[in-house]
Order: C-alpha cells, then structure tokens, then sequence
C-alpha cells in the first residue's frame, strides 16, 4: 500500500464514480480498478461495491477510508513542515546564568532577525550546558573555568569531544541589591558577608563543587539558599538581603541599576568562555554571538 494509492482511493470515494474520478486523477478506469483490487487483496476487506449506479463505499471502505485521509492529512502537513523552503533554520545556545550572555544573545537574534531563523536560549544548571553542547542541543555552552575547576572540566569536556574556548578573564565580585548595608563598600571581604545569606544556582543531582556557578564553592557559609532561576534570585536579594558571587559583568539593560557588583576581598580568577565540539565549525549565528560576548572584555571590572 502507497501513499499513491491511498490518495486515488480516497477520490473515487469522494467522486462516486470510476469515471469521475479518473477524470480528476488522469488516470484511466482499468488502472484505477487495479488500485482497488490490489488495496482490498491487501487488506482482507472490500472498500466498495461496483453496480450499474456507479460504486457504494462499504462499512469497512468507510473505515478504510478514514484511516486513508488521517494518514495523507499527516504526510501533507509533514512535507509543509520540512519543505525546504518554509523550514527556518534553528539556532541554540546553553548557558550558566549570565545577564551578558542573555544580552548578547539578544543582540544577534536582532542582526540576523526572527523570519528565517528558530532561536532557542536556554540557562541552566552547569551539567545541562555540557550535555546540550555534546548532543548539539545547542551550538555553544557559556561557562567559566577557575583554578578550582578547571583540571575536572577539562577531563569532562575532553570525554565529550568538547572544546572550551576562552573569552575574557575577570575577578570576583559580590552581586548585591543598592539598599544592601555593604552596598556602599568600596570592598567586600568574606568576613563582611557572614550574617548575611549566600544565594547559589542550585545545580540537582550533579551538585558537585566543580559544577557550581559561583566562586568560592566550597567556603562553609553560615546561611545559604539554593535557587535555579535568576530573577528570583534577585528577588532573594532585595527580600533576604541576600548576595551572590559573580564576574562582575552586570546587564543595567535586563536587570535595572537596582543591583550593584563590588570586589571581593578574598578574589579568585573566573574564565569565561564557551565550550563547542570539538573540530566542528561555528555557524554565522554562532559566530556573530561570539563577537557580540567579546564586547563585555571592555566591561570586565
């Protein structure tokens, strides 16, 4: 049974009549009888009876027949949805919680625009980044490396056939609300923060130190609140007078001027880059969002 045939049948069901429906089909009568009757071979059933009035559909031919159009209907709607003309290319990317990452992301989606292209971003935990950039869920993963972490990640990325390219290199900073009683520090040390509340991206079952997002992953902090989404984080901030250590490289565009980012004290280096596969090329998407996460080396406080 073809798709062919199931079209021919479903229109001499719809025409009534042999002779009607070869017309519409430009084919002739006796190659039409022999759709049928290879159709009902197949099939153990009789989808019509002939008589002089022309051809009566069968209970079974009615049932047939249903089964016929639903499987046309989704080949039709299957061959628009993958023509190639109206499919629009997909472009993807993974990422720690980065306002810049996010604002970057933004600013490549207006150069190439949304009538050719499905764009998808997704933040996440460290573990989901890896695993979208290895089973090209994503073109690129954003991510940093530290002195902590970055023997571990190597060897992970290296089982993945991944590569991690380096962007820009930054210190750490405290990411606070401006109503904070630190807010006015010119510094911060770890030692000022203690009575205050750690605020962490939770990272589920791979909540490993080496996957955390923030520096600092292993101090035993007093208070501590795990979250996985960022404007509730920020939220956490103003409500809890809560802090998170970051790059330092805040987006006023997304986030408002309501957050500040003093340095630590106690400072460690971050690396941010972003991980692809290995040997593989960027699209001209892909490049584009790299140049546009470049343009924050000029922010690196």
């Amino acid at each position: 049974m073809t798709l062919q045939q199931l079209n021919q049948v479903i229109v001499i069901a719809d025409a009534g009549s042999m002779n009607e429906a070869s017309k519409r089909l430009f084919v002739s009568q006796p190659n039409l009888s022999s759709v049928v009757k290879e159709l009902e071979e197949e099939t153990g059933i009789t989808i019509f009876l002939r008589s002089n009035r022309g051809i009566v559909i069968t209970p079974e031919g009615e049932e047939f027949i249903g089964y016929a159009k639903q499987v046309i209907q989704q080949y039709d709607l299957l061959r628009e949805r993958y023509n190639s003309s109206s499919v629009k290319k997909k472009f993807s990317v993974s990422t720690q919680h980065y306002s810049f990452a996010v604002e970057a992301f933004v600013e490549m989606v207006k150069t190439f625009g949304m009538d050719e292209y499905e764009f998808a971003i997704h933040e996440t935990k460290t573990n989901i980044v890896i695993e979208n950039v290895k089973n090209m869920k994503s073109e690129i993963g954003v991510l940093y490396l530290s002195e902590f972490n970055e023997k571990i990640m190597r060897k992970i990325f290296s089982e993945n056939s991944l590569i991690f390219k380096e962007l820009f290199v930054c210190d750490t900073f405290v990411y606070l609300w401006r109503g904070h009683p630190l807010a006015d520090k010119k510094i911060i040390s770890m030692k000022d923060l203690e009575n205050y509340p750690c605020l962490a991206f939770e990272q589920g079952t791979n909540n490993s130190f080496y996957f955390a997002e923030e520096m600092k992953s292993t101090f035993q902090y007093k208070q501590i609140i795990r979250g996985d989404d960022r404007a509730t984080m920020l939220n956490l901030m103003r409500g809890l007078l809560g802090f998170t250590l970051c790059s330092g490289i805040i987006s006023e565009n997304l986030n408002g001027n309501d957050y500040v980012a003093i340095p630590l004290k106690e400072s460690e280096k971050m690396h941010i880059g972003y991980i692809m596969h290995k040997g593989a090329k960027l699209s001209p998407l892909g490049e584009r969002y790299v140049q546009e996460l470049k343009q924050y080396q000029n922010k690196v406080l």
